[in-house]
């Protein structure tokens, strides 16, 4: 009994010193707001506590700032707002400040606050203001990192001094989700990062050798009687467009309306009604002559903020909603397709997330897109072979995408403050007899208690249905591995069966595999003499199809990486495919075939220079060798090169070039069959892209934005074709050339693909969370055979094709309810 009261009084002990290594600071109520103009005259700001000894944890761990650039943080609060008044001391000519855009941090000095109502250490709310008085804001938890597509409506103003630089911060309580407590204790950290110098420092002290940044967070105290307010804003829109293409001028109006709902102190509602995503960005499409599609990034605003909970388990693609049709109609031989719609008109979607006190996250996504048609012409000949002989053509419009719902369902309850539980279930439902899919997943990410080691587990199971069939698949995944310290490792097994298909809602390249990894990785916390910091890592993969249990390929490589003591970043990876590799997704006929390629090796070095300098760059090169006896000239190289040039502080341009080359490449020939024979072609790959980017910021609110692409990809295949042997082996045909195997007498599978897009811009701030954007868009595409065509000659060719020209005005309006209902308040007492 002594032995267990000893060993109780110690772990008590610990658990004070732990507590007492927590920094807290007592906030103080006031009755008169400040006003938010970076001057700090009001007497509001006197006698409250200061947050101040901020510590360094990165380049050097632990180390102190100077007086002269020591950083003083003040709060104070009422019933409306949180207000943060922050002194950042610095010589002037230290302090950067690169105008951008929302969320772009750039080349400027910022200062981050960070509030965890929760105070789970999982999931913070940031917020950063710069040296310029930009904003940025997001969501942060250790599944997703920081997620800045989120954005709230705030204030904040900053103001350059002799001995520094002061900002003041209004944080609305609608911009925080919490629950009504008498007397709660938030989680709060505050962050300031010296960009000159990239040194960052914190108030509350962080280990980096362990734990995620949440952990670290400091306790804020003293928040008496606040009243989560009504959460209600609406953002109404209008647009109007003006398109130009093949000399016909179209225009379009839409106006509709986004609303975020506070259901519950904790859970929101954001829905979109009649959306409008014209002025979305372009997508880098490139010509795809591999088995699985091209993934694109998402462009549109509402699919991109507050998307956390959906993210678990990897099975939400965004893009899917209103993306192309899940049918493509078959023609007879006198029928032309004359008109398929490229993507599905999305009527409405709705997203309903949020966490408890106790941490349980709930999510529930909801999307309708419209009843899509195509249109396909018959042409018949009547009286033919006679002097009255004409053509007659009908249109018919097809069904190939019927009314169809989209829906997630999350369920996330964390504990520990470090590890989770998720139940998530994606569903896509359509109209009639078209294809239904549904998938769940039960997922675990368990980290002990001194967030030295975690461990995952995860099992998931996708099914469909429509006329012709229905089947369910089965996912599971389990890895461990030690996450602290220099010296870090993990092994993870990896399996899905044939039938595990989440593409309707998620994406998924590859099933049917059972794969073991592991990973070994050593970086250092303290700079050395030259770097501020280095991290190198190494991986194997053994690689087997799941059914049936064949072997299908093993691959190691090494990845090193540092930056300098003058912020100059470069690296070095290389990879081996080990050996015959098999693959059984290139044949394309299920996995009844499968292409083997020999040994493999590549490596490719890059650097990326200091970017506060007027001149930096960002240059790759890489090169890859393939062991393949009968290709003597297989190999790949390619490089790129990105000049920076920040003229002012206002001024920014980015070039971009990138080449490509590919020789002796092999691959199957466009869903070409002959005789039953899988065909592939030997071929010389050249890609190139040119691209621009470029920026001039009035100020935080103004900004003028050009981006640019052109990408060309020319793909010459060599005259003899050859058939794949059962063996994943090629044999040369000796019936058939690259020009004979189609189905047409002319086919000629050589391609020179060529696209350009250009987007000019003008964004206008003019009250917090209302803007004003200006869109002028350009557009030309073009596809041929003339692969030998030189880059200037697929350019004259390409700006002979018809352009589109799209000119946009966009407004969004921000309107929160509170502040509609003190308006009507105040004039009722007056």
């Amino acid at each position: 009994m002594k032995q267990v009261s000893l060993l109780m009084l110690v772990l008590c002990i610990f658990a004070q010193l732990e507590a007492q290594n927590k920094k807290s600071y007592q906030i103080t109520r006031t009755l008169n707001a400040p006003n938010i103009d970076g001057v700090l005259n009001e007497s509001i700001w006197d006698n409250l506590q200061v947050a101040t000894d901020f510590i360094q944890f990165r380049p050097e761990v632990g180390k102190s700032p100077t007086k002269e650039k020591r950083t003083e943080v003040k709060m104070c609060y009422d019933d409306n707002a949180i207000y943060i008044s922050a002194y950042l001391h610095d010589n002037p000519e230290d302090i950067m400040r690169q105008f951008t855009q929302r969320d772009n941090f750039g080349q400027s000095d910022f200062f981050g606050m960070i509030f965890n109502p929760n105070n789970d250490a999982q999931n913070n709310t940031e917020f950063f203001v710069f040296s310029t008085g930009t904003q940025a804001d997001a969501v942060e938890n250790p599944s997703n990192g920081e997620d800045f597509g989120w954005n709230a409506v705030w204030e904040s103003a900053v103001k350059i001094v002799d001995d520094g630089w002061i900002l003041e911060v209004k944080i609305p309580y609608r911009a925080l989700r919490f629950t009504q407590q008498e007397d709660p204790t938030w989680g709060i950290q505050f962050h300031r990062q010296f960009r000159k110098t990239r040194s960052q420092f914190s108030w509350n002290a962080i280990d980096v050798t362990k734990g995620d940044f949440g952990f670290y967070n400091a306790e804020l105290k003293g928040l008496k009687n606040i009243v989560p307010p009504t959460r209600l804003s609406f953002y109404p829109y209008a647009s109007g467009l003006v398109s130009s293409y093949d000399g016909d001028t179209d225009t379009d109006f839409a106006a509709g309306l986004d609303i975020k709902y506070g259901i519950t102190e904790n859970i929101t509602l954001d829905a979109t009604l009649i959306p409008d995503f014209s002025q979305a960005g372009f997508d880098d499409v490139e010509l795809n002559l591999g088995p699985f599609e091209q993934q694109f990034t998402e462009q549109r605003q509402f699919f991109t903020e507050g998307v956390d909970l959906f993210s678990k388990g990897d099975l939400f693609y965004s893009r899917r909603v209103g993306d192309n049709p899940s049918l493509y109609p078959e023609t007879e031989d006198d029928e032309e397709l004359v008109d398929f719609p490229d993507k599905v008109q999305l009527l409405n979607a709705v997203k309903i997330s949020g966490r408890t006190k106790k941490g349980l996250g709930i999510g529930f996504f909801n999307a309708i897109t419209e009843k899509t048609s195509a249109t396909i012409e018959k042409t018949e000949t009547i009286n033919e072979n006679t002097p009255s002989e004409s053509t007659i053509k009908t249109k018919r419009d097809v069904l190939v995408e019927p009314l169809a719902n989209y829906n997630i369902m999350v369920l996330d309850q964390q504990f520990n403050k470090n590890s989770s539980v998720t139940l998530i279930n994606t569903n896509v439902t359509r109209n009639g007899d078209f294809k239904d899919a549904n998938v769940t997943g039960l997922l675990f990410d368990l980290t002990n208690k001194k967030n030295t080691y975690d461990a995952i587990a995860e099992v998931k199971m996708s099914s469909f249905n429509d006329v012709a069939d229905k089947a369910n698949g089965y996912s599971a995944r389990a890895g461990i591995g030690k996450s602290s310290g220099k010296f870090r490792y993990s092994a993870i097994y990896d399996y899905a069966d044939e039938n595990y298909d989440i593409n309707d809602l998620g994406i998924l390249f590859r099933n049917n595999y059972r794969n073991y990894g592991a990973e070994m990785s050593y970086r250092i916390f303290e700079p050395t003499k030259k770097l501020n910091s280095y991290q190198i890592n190494g991986w194997l993969n053994h690689k087997y199809l799941a059914n049936p249990n064949t072997y299908t390929g093993t691959n190691t490589g090494l990845n090193y990486y540092a930056t300098t003591k003058k912020l100059h970043t470069f690296g070095i990876n290389w990879n081996w495919n080990i050996g015959d590799n098999h693959d059984y997704f290139e044949p394309r006929n299920g996995f009844d075939s499968y292409f083997t390629t020999k040994d493999y090796t590549q490596t490719n070095l890059w650097i990326s220079s200091n970017y506060n300098l007027f001149f930096a760059i960002d240059a790759n090169f890489g090169y890859a060798l393939y062991f393949d006896k009968e290709r003597h000239n297989f190999n790949n190289y390619w490089y790129g090169i990105n000049p920076r040039f920040k003229f002012n502080d206002k001024f920014l341009l980015v070039l971009g070039y990138e080449y490509d080359d590919y020789t002796a490449d092999r691959g199957y020939i466009n869903n070409q069959e002959v005789d039953g024979e899988i065909i592939f072609g030997q071929r010389e790959r050249i890609e190139t892209e040119f691209s621009i980017s470029g920026s001039y910021n009035f100020d935080p609110f103004k900004a003028l934005t050009l981006s640019f692409r052109n990408y060309l990809s020319r793909v010459t295949y060599d005259n003899q074709v050859y058939n794949l042997q059962d063996n994943g082996s090629l044999l040369v045909s000796n019936t058939n050339t690259k020009y004979t195997i189609g189905e047409d007498d002319d086919f000629n599978p050589d391609a020179n693909f060529n696209t350009w897009n250009l987007d000019f811009s003008y964004t206008w701030q003019f009250a917090p969370g209302s803007q004003l954007t200006a869109l002028y868009r350009n557009q030309i595409f073009n596809f041929s055979n003339n692969s030998q065509d030189s880059y200037f000659d697929s350019l004259n060719t390409l700006f002979d094709q018809e352009k589109r020209n799209t000119f946009s005005l966009r407004l969004v309006y921000f309107i929160d309810y509170n502040d509609v209902k003190n308006v009507f308040r105040n004039k009722n007492s007056s």
